[in-house]
């Protein structure tokens, strides 16, 4: 068919490469082929039991029908409850949204503060929907850069300069997703000052906030002040802390207006969540000491191959790579070798059958995004490869 058919949205608009890399493995897989995989942006746990338990009751139930389009009024309480106990901000129910996925909760996020001419500020290494979305949103992405040295932080002074009387929105995401970056609270604070002062509003992207190590402390940036909570939307789900990923359940808090706009294009372009899933995702919250039992367990894994993975990509030769603190991902560079990281992620797949992402899909060529949301023996086997194929170079 014609391109000529296509809208200007869907003309401009890139696959996710993340989700690419992530089926060409599994294709690969498909095949016989011993690929070791890590591109995924998800647990490799199942959704614990105590979840899964609730959503059958529910389905037993008959909970099968519509539901509020901004979710299920025992869990936007729920979530109400949970912002105020973890952090520290004072929530009315009327100011929560759930939709199908954290990724929607992000997209109706922008889309509710932003359009043509308005441009949104985002720091870079940036998770790779970010940008799209501001363009299905008419507004322009304004990219702003940390290298490896900055710890792949941006500064009050950088956002600052960046910052336009065109500017309606700043992104902020920690822990970072691809570098498992986390601000401090004096970082995030001095980053909301400056936003408060430019009278732009926050998108704070907290996918990631209970996958800490290190005894690093989370900061909601809603939570600093009125002023911040209103000019603040959080955005959130289920997905990563609760190894949900295929019930596609996101939050949003934010203003009451705003709140109520985000509801109303949902009303129009998805309707509901999924009424059944929810009754997971609400089990999760009311079940606390089951939830936190269940994120400890999966936090020990993953530290433990945080460990494993940082230590074994800094003793390959050529690689340099940082300890993240959040998340479950590393973001090794790999600028010594001269090639571009789509090359070099092109060629380790092609050579040694090992799937990562190229940094260049994040804002960032000179590195590659790892997840270790796979196993040890996925770890050990990889990192043989990829030592293997740093030599070759």
């Amino acid at each position: 068919m014609s391109q000529d058919r296509l809208s200007v949205w869907a003309k401009g608009i890139s696959p996710s490469p993340t989700l690419a890399v992530d089926a060409k493995a599994k294709a690969l897989k498909a095949e016989g082929k011993d690929v070791c995989g890590f591109g995924a942006g998800e647990p490799d746990f199942d959704t614990p039991e105590f979840i899964k338990e609730a959503c059958v009751e529910a389905l037993r139930a008959g909970q099968t029908k519509y539901c509020p389009a901004a979710g299920l009024p025992a869990l936007k309480k729920a979530l109400a409850e949970k912002y105020q106990l973890d952090n520290n901000l004072e929530v009315d129910p009327a100011q929560v949204v759930v939709s199908p996925g954290g990724k929607y909760s992000c997209y109706l996020a922008i889309l509710a503060t932003c359009g043509p001419g308005d441009e949104v500020v985002i720091p870079a290494p940036y998770w790779v929907s970010y940008p799209e979305m501001a363009k299905l949103a008419g507004a322009t992405p304004v990219i702003v850069s940390a290298g490896e040295e900055a710890d792949f932080k941006i500064t009050a002074d950088q956002l600052r300069e960046a910052i336009t009387p065109k500017t309606k929105l700043v992104i902020l995401n920690s822990p970072s997703n691809p570098t498992g970056t986390i601000y401090t609270p004096k970082e995030i604070e001095a980053l909301v000052e400056v936003c408060l002062s430019a009278g732009v509003l926050i998108m704070s992207d907290e996918i990631y906030e209970y996958l800490l190590y290190d005894d690093v402390k989370h900061l909601s940036p809603a939570s600093l002040s009125k002023e911040a909570a209103a000019a603040t939307i959080t955005v959130s789900g289920f997905s990563k802390t609760f190894s949900m990923t295929g019930w596609r359940l996101g939050t949003l808090v934010a203003d009451p207006a705003i709140a109520k706009a985000v509801g109303n294009l949902q009303s129009q372009t998805s309707s509901n969540a999924t009424t059944f899933a929810q009754f997971g995702a609400l089990a999760a919250l009311q079940k606390r000491d089951e939830a936190q039992a269940a994120i400890a367990q999966m936090l020990e894994v993953f530290d433990r191959r945080r460990l494993k993975l940082l230590n074994g990509l800094n003793a390959i030769k050529g690689i340099t790579c940082r300890r993240a603190q959040g998340a479950f991902y590393l973001f090794p560079s790999m600028s010594s070798f001269g090639l571009s990281s789509t090359d070099f992620a092109a060629k380790l797949l092609e050579q040694e059958l090992v799937a990562v992402v190229p940094g260049v899909a994040f804002g960032a060529d000179a590195c590659m995004r790892l997840s270790y949301a796979t196993s040890d023996e996925v770890i050990d086997k990889g990192l043989e490869r990829l030592a293997r194929f740093c030599q070759q170079l």
